[in-house]
C-alpha cells in the first residue's frame, strides 16, 4: 500500500486504522477558496495534535474547511513528507499498556513552504474568512535577537528594507499581515503554539518590533501599525503532549501492514521525519479565547479556550510542579546511574522515589491551581501513566540539555512559593537534593567513577570552570566552589544562599561525591521514606 488518496478508496484494506469520516479532497477544494485555519511549522507535534484537532472538527460536522500547513524552515518536510502522500499522514498513539491505535490524518488541505509559496501565502492572508494562523516552530522561531540581545542579521536586514522580500518568519509574517490590512482590514488570530512561557507575548513582540521599525523608516503607514497592534490579536495558549521522533519499532508495525513508503529519514537540515508519527495519549492544549474574526469550535475537540490568566497558571502548574521539575530531575541522576531512557528510569524505585517526593510532597502544598485542571489527577497521570511508558523512546540525555536555562524556572519558583508563603525552606529535601546531582553531573563522572559525557548548555563551561578542583572520591576537595554558583539568582531564581538552601545542597553533594555508588547511596538515604 502507498499513502495517498487513492488508498482511502480501498477502505477493506485498512481495517485497523481510524479513517476520514468525510472526502479529505472535496474538503481541500473548499478550503482553497475559503481559508479558516493556517498553521506554519509542519513537524510532528503538528501532525498529531493540531492537524488531528482539524481531524476531529471535521469528523463531526463542526468544521467545514481543512487546516492549509506552512513549513519555513525545512522544505523537505513539505516536499518529501507531505506532497507526495497527497498530505496524509499516519498518527500512531502509543499506550503504556502496549496498546497502539493508528488513524489517517486528512485535515492538511494544502502544503506550503515560506521560502517557495510566498504568493499563494499571501493569497490566503489577504482572505478575509481567514480567522487563525497557528504556529509550532520552537522557541528559537520568534526570536530576533541574539543571546547578547543584538538584533539579528536577518532580522536588522528586514526591518530597514521593509515589507518586501523578507527573509526571517517573523518579518514575513508581518508583511502577510499588512497585506492583509490594505486588502480587507479584518482582525486575524496569530496563535503561537509552541512550548515556552508567554508564547503570545514573544510572537507579538517580535512582529511588533519588526512593524515598529518599518513605521520609523517610512515603509509602513502608522494606519498600517495601529492595524497591527490593535486588530491583530496574539493568544496565549499551554501546549503538552511528548512527541518523540519516528520510532523504528512503529515503522516496521506499519510495513507489515503493508505501507511500502513510510519509512524515517533525516533531511539536510537534520530533521528526523517520516510519513507517521508516533506519541503518547495524554495532550492537552489550553488556549486563551481572543479570536477577533471568530475561530473554529476547537472546544468540541477538547480544547480549553479560557482566558490568559488560566492559560498562564496551567503553564505554571506543569513547569513548576507537576511535569518539567520531575524531569528535570530524573534525567541528571538517570545519566549518572547509567539509563538511555526515561521508561526505564520509572522501574527504579530511588529514582521514582526522588520524583514522588519532589512533586507530591514539596511541589502540590505551593502549586499554581490552574482551575480548570486537577494538579494532583495532572501529576497522577505523569507518574502512572506517561513517565512509564516504554513505547516512549525519550532520553535523559535529551531533557538534561540546557538545564542551566530551566532551574531557575522549574525548581526556583517553588523555592519562592515557598518564601512567599513563610513556609519552611528547611523542610525541603528533594528540591535541593535535585540541585545537588545536577552540580553533581556537571563533574562529567557517573556514580560507577565512568567518564560521562554532559548534554548541551550555554553554561557548561563556565560552571565547570567554578567546580574545578572537586574530584569525585574525594569529598574534602569541595570547599567553597559551590557558593558562587548557589547564591547567583539569575540561575536558580534567588540567591539560595541567603534562604536557607545552600548548606544543604552542599552536603548533599559532598556525600555524592564518596567514592563509586555514592550517588545512589545518597538518593536512598535521603528519599527511602517518600510517599505520595
Amino acid at each position: 500500500m502507498k499513502l495517498n488518496l487513492d488508498l482511502l478508496k480501498e477502505a477493506k484494506n485498512l481495517k485497523n486504522y481510524q479513517l476520514p469520516q468525510y472526502d479529505p479532497a472535496s474538503v481541500a477544494s473548499y478550503t482553497k477558496q475559503h481559508p479558516q485555519w493556517m498553521h506554519f511549522g509542519a513537524g510532528n507535534i503538528f501532525r498529531i495534535f493540531p492537524a488531528v484537532l482539524c481531524q476531529r472538527l471535521l469528523d463531526q460536522g463542526d468544521m467545514e474547511t481543512g487546516v492549509i500547513c506552512c513549513e519555513g524552515y525545512d522544505d523537505e518536510i513539505i516536499t518529501r513528507c507531505f506532497r507526495p502522500h497527497d498530505n496524509l499522514s499516519i498518527a500512531v498513539t502509543l499506550h503504556t499498556d502496549g496498546k497502539i491505535e493508528k488513524e489517517i490524518v486528512g485535515s492538511v488541505s494544502e502544503s506550503l513552504t515560506a521560502q517557495h509559496d510566498s504568493d499563494r501565502i499571501r493569497e490566503i492572508f489577504e482572505n478575509p474568512s481567514l480567522q487563525m494562523v497557528s504556529f509550532t516552530i520552537t522557541e528559537k522561531g520568534y526570536a530576533i535577537r541574539d543571546m547578547q540581545n543584538e538584533i539579528i542579521p536577518a532580522a536588522a536586514s528586514d526591518m530597514e528594507k521593509g515589507p518586501e522580500g523578507c527573509r526571517h518568519l517573523m518579518s514575513q509574517l508581518a508583511a502577510f499581515c499588512i497585506a492583509r490590512y490594505h486588502a480587507c482590514g479584518t482582525p486575524l488570530a496569530l496563535v503561537s503554539m509552541d512550548n515556552c512561557s508567554h508564547n503570545g507575548e514573544k510572537l507579538r513582540s517580535s512582529v511588533l518590533e519588526i512593524a515598529k521599525a518599518w513605521l520609523e523608516h517610512g515603509k509602513i503607514s502608522a494606519d498600517a501599525y495601529a492595524y497591527l497592534s490593535g486588530k491583530i490579536s496574539f493568544p496565549w495558549t499551554m501546549i503538552d503532549k511528548i512527541t518523540p521522533r519516528p520510532d523504528e519499532l512503529v515503522k516496521q508495525q506499519l510495513t507489515a501492514d503493508g505501507f511500502e513508503d513510510i519509512a524515517p529519514f533525516v533531511t539536510a537540515k537534520n530533521t528526523y521525519t517520516a510519513a507517521f508519527v508516533n506519541a503518547e495519549k495524554p495532550q492537552y492544549l489550553v488556549m486563551e479565547d481572543s479570536f477577533p474574526n471568530g475561530r473554529p469550535q476547537l472546544e468540541k475537540a477538547g480544547v480549553y479556550m479560557t482566558d490568559r490568566d488560566t492559560v498562564n497558571r496551567t503553564e505554571r502548574m506543569k513547569v513548576t510542579t507537576c511535569l518539567n521539575p520531575l524531569h528535570t530531575a530524573m534525567s541528571v541522576y538517570g545519566c549518572m546511574l547509567g539509563y538511555t531512557l526515561i521508561s526505564e528510569e520509572m522501574k527504579d524505585p530511588d529514582i521514582v522515589n526522588l520524583i514522588r517526593m519532589l512533586g507530591y510532597q514539596e511541589g502540590l502544598p505551593v502549586v499554581t491551581d490552574p482551575g480548570i485542571l486537577s494538579p494532583k489527577a495532572f501529576l497522577d497521570e505523569v507518574m502512572e501513566q506517561r513517565l512509564p511508558n516504554p513505547f516512549m523512546p525519550d532520553a535523559p540525555q535529551r531533557i538534561a540539555t540546557d538545564t542551566s536555562q530551566k532551574v531557575g524556572i522549574r525548581f526556583g519558583e517553588t523555592i519562592k512559593n515557598y518564601v512567599a508563603g513563610n513556609l519552611d525552606t528547611g523542610s525541603l529535601t528533594a528540591l535541593p537534593l535535585a540541585i545537588a546531582g545536577w552540580l553533581r553531573y556537571l563533574l562529567a563522572v557517573d556514580d560507577e567513577l565512568r567518564p560521562m559525557e554532559v548534554s548541551a548548555d550555554p553554561m557548561k563551561d563556565e560552571l565547570q570552570r567554578k567546580l574545578a578542583g572537586i574530584m569525585v572520591g574525594k569529598p574534602e576537595t569541595c570547599q567553597n566552589q559551590l557558593r558562587e554558583i548557589l547564591s547567583n539568582a539569575a540561575v536558580f531564581g534567588s540567591d539560595l544562599t541567603a534562604n536557607g538552601l545552600a548548606d544543604k545542597i552542599i552536603c548533599m553533594f559532598r556525600e555524592e561525591l564518596e567514592g563509586a555508588g555514592a550517588v545512589r547511596r545518597t538518593l536512598q538515604k535521603y528519599c527511602s521514606g517518600s510517599r505520595q
